[in-house]
């Protein structure tokens, strides 16, 4: 199980965290984790282009060697990537010292592609208060306010397109992936998503 939008009681336990950006102007914040990979990411970026969207890839570093094509084609396009670890580490399960090495070897290739700006988003949310002291005295720490729960399989596409347009709000960073369990939802929901808040007049900004 989990919940779509982060709720308010998490957020205030480790408030060190960005989970929201909150303001009046109707601006939201679309993030996507995982990639890159061929195929998904490259229609992510076909449909953000159609729509004028700029984006937030929390990328794992070894799929930036893997498919450095599809990162720099990203960039030149006027998205952000940013670092979500080169392996794809979970916090809870891994030793502090060799996490540490892992997000920094993702800086590495995140470096080499010109983007400076450092923000850490842990994968599947898990990282310690050690690792979280340690992790903000170089990089800012991006969570979410909206998971649009696209990768689980007992989510349809549907269901994912309705519940994120539910509990997206001013300011959300919204969280999608990039990946090939969520391809099926995030196909379907994410032009839908763009859709209908651009029709609201929302914003689509950076992180």
């Amino acid at each position: 199980m989990f919940f779509h939008r982060t709720p308010w009681f998490i957020q205030k336990v480790y408030p060190t965290l960005t989970w929201r950006k909150p303001t009046n102007d109707r601006v939201l914040y679309l993030t996507f984790d995982d990639g890159p990979i061929q195929g998904l990411t490259e229609s992510i970026l076909d449909t953000l282009e159609k729509c004028d969207v700029k984006a937030t890839f929390f990328c794992v570093g070894q799929n930036l060697v893997n498919n450095n094509e599809i990162a720099q084609r990203a960039i030149s396009e006027g998205h952000q990537l940013a670092n979500h670890t080169y392996n794809h580490f979970d916090g809870w399960k891994t030793a502090n010292e060799s996490y540490y090495e892992n997000i920094n070897l993702c800086t590495d290739e995140l470096l080499s592609l010109g983007q400076t700006k450092l923000l850490f988003r842990p994968p599947y949310g898990k990282i310690t208060r050690n690792q979280i002291v340690e992790v903000s005295k170089k990089y800012d720490i991006i969570m979410w306010d909206v998971l649009t729960g696209d990768y689980s399989s007992k989510v349809t596409p549907e269901e994912c397109l309705k519940n994120s347009i539910k509990t997206a709000r001013r300011g959300s960073i919204v969280l999608f992936h990039d990946n090939v369990k969520a391809e099926k939802n995030v196909t379907y929901a994410l032009p839908r998503f763009l859709e209908y808040f651009l029709d609201k007049d929302y914003q689509f900004k950076l992180v």
